[in-house]
C-alpha cells in the first residue's frame, strides 16, 4: 500500500493563501470609497405647543368628591 506523499502540501498552501491575498486585494482595490463623507443633522424641528409654557390641572373623575 502506497503512502501519501505530503511534501508539497506546505507550498500549495502557501501558494493558495498567495493568489486568495491577490484576488481579494484586486477586487477591493476596483471599489469605490467616498474620501470625505458629510455627516447630515437629523435634529427634528421644535414645535411651539400651548401646554409647554402654561401649567394645566388635570382633573379625573374619580378624584371629584361626591
Amino acid at each position: 500500500m502506497p503512502q501519501l506523499d505530503t511534501s508539497t502540501w506546505f507550498t500549495m498552501i502557501l501558494s493558495m493563501f498567495l493568489v486568495l491575498f491577490i484576488i481579494f486585494q484586486l477586487k477591493i482595490s476596483k471599489h469605490n470609497f467616498h474620501h470625505n463623507p458629510e455627516s447630515t443633522m437629523t435634529k427634528a424641528p421644535e414645535q411651539d405647543t400651548p401646554w409647554k409654557t402654561k401649567w394645566t390641572k388635570i382633573c379625573l373623575p374619580l378624584s371629584l368628591p361626591l
